[in-house]
C-alpha cells in the first residue's frame, strides 16, 4: 500500500516515556515504508511548520531520557481557529496523512480539531496523572509514582528519626491517581484527593491518634496538589497533635527522570500498535489499556469517558494505614 507521511507531537505536560514512545512510532513505520515527521512543540509546531524528517537514528538512545526531544508546549492559538486552519494548511503542504500525537486529555481533544479539518490523528495517551478515562494506564504514570515514592522513603527516614508527622504535596491538580498509589506504596496515615471529601479532625488527627496508641511516633501525610491545603494542614495537625509537622511540596521532580522499565514497555506497545492502526487503514482512535490490553477507542467515544478514580482501592488503603 502507498502511504503519505505520518507525523509525530507531544502536547501538554511532558510525561517519562514520551521519548520511548517516540522511538518505537518511528523505527517501526520507517521499516514499513512510512516517512515520519518529527513536529516540535506540540501543536504550535503545525502551525509555525517547526517540523524535520526522522530517521531511524533520530531515535537512537532516548528511550532512558525524560522528558521529549520533539519538546512540548501548550499553544492557545491552536485553539483559534486562525490557528488550527494553519496547522491544516501546513499539513496539507507537507502531505502529512495522520497525526499522532502524544499527551493528556487536553491533547487528544485538541486533535478532534485537526480530524474535523481532514486531518487524520491517533492519540496516544502520555500523562502522569493517569487522568485519560477511557485508558486504565497513560504513559508516565508508572514512573511519577515511583519517583514520588522514592522522595517520600527518604523523607520518612527524617520524619522518624525526628519523630515527626511530614505532609507531602504530590502532583495532581484535578485527580488524586498519583496521592492513591504513591500512599498506598508509602504506608501513610492518610491520604488526601480532590475525589473523596475528607472529615480533618476524623480523617487525620484522630487516625494519628489512634496510630500513636497503637505504637506509631512518625507520620506521612499524602497530599494532591489540587486541594490547595498543605500549608493549613501542617499547621493545624502541629497545633491539635502536638507532633512537630513539616510541609514537603515534591512538585516538578515528579515529572522528569529516566522511565520505569514499565513505562518503557508500555510506550513500546503503544507507539508499536499506532502505527499497525495506520497501516491498517484505521484513524481517529486513542490507544487505550483495557483489562491489561491494548486496545482503541474512537476519540469521541474517549473523550465522553467520565474520570475514573479507584474508590474501593483507597477506602482499602484506608483501612491498613494504622
Amino acid at each position: 500500500m502507498n502511504f503519505k507521511t505520518v507525523a509525530v507531537l507531544t502536547s501538554g505536560g511532558d510525561a517519562p516515556g514520551m521519548n520511548a514512545a517516540v522511538r518505537s512510532i518511528v523505527r517501526l513505520a520507517i521499516t514499513k515504508g512510512i516517512r515520519v515527521l518529527g513536529v516540535r512543540r506540540g501543536y504550535g509546531g503545525l502551525i509555525n511548520k517547526d517540523i524535520f524528517e526522522m530517521s531511524i537514528r533520530t531515535v537512537s538512545d532516548i528511550i532512558e531520557r525524560g522528558g521529549t526531544i520533539l519538546y512540548t508546549t501548550r499553544s492557545p492559538e491552536f485553539y483559534t481557529d486562525e490557528g488550527t486552519q494553519k496547522a491544516v494548511k501546513n499539513c496539507k503542504e507537507l502531505n502529512i496523512d495522520t497525526v499522532i500525537v502524544l499527551g493528556g486529555e487536553g491533547s487528544i481533544r485538541g486533535s478532534t480539531k485537526l480530524i474535523k479539518n481532514g486531518i487524520n490523528c491517533i492519540c496516544i495517551p502520555c500523562t502522569i496523572d493517569n487522568d485519560v478515562a477511557c485508558s486504565e494506564n497513560s504513559i508516565g504514570f508508572d514512573t511519577a509514582v515511583n519517583t514520588a515514592m522514592s522522595m517520600i522513603d527518604r523523607i520518612r527516614d527524617t520524619a522518624q528519626a525526628h519523630d515527626r508527622c511530614s505532609v507531602v504535596e504530590v502532583m495532581g491538580k484535578k485527580c488524586g491517581n498519583i496521592a492513591l498509589q504513591t500512599g498506598i506504596a508509602v504506608g501513610a496515615t492518610a491520604i488526601l484527593v480532590p475525589e473523596c471529601p475528607f472529615d480533618f479532625q476524623r480523617d487525620v488527627v484522630e487516625k494519628i491518634n489512634f496510630t500513636q496508641k497503637m505504637g506509631k511516633k512518625h507520620f506521612i501525610i499524602i497530599v494532591a496538589e489540587g486541594l490547595k491545603i498543605i500549608s493549613k494542614i501542617t499547621k493545624d495537625i502541629s497545633e491539635k497533635t502536638g507532633i512537630e509537622t513539616r510541609a514537603t511540596i515534591l512538585g516538578y521532580v515528579q515529572r522528569g527522570g529516566s522511565p520505569t522499565a514499565a513505562d518503557r514497555a508500555l510506550a513500546g506497545k503503544m507507539g508499536c500498535y499506532a502505527v499497525e492502526l495506520i497501516e491498517n487503514g484505521i484513524y481517529n482512535k486513542v490507544i487505550s489499556v483495557k483489562k491489561n490490553q491494548i486496545v482503541d477507542v474512537d476519540i469521541d467515544e474517549a473523550l465522553s469517558y467520565k474520570a475514573h478514580f479507584d474508590f474501593d482501592t483507597y477506602d482499602k488503603a484506608l483501612e491498613i494505614s494504622i
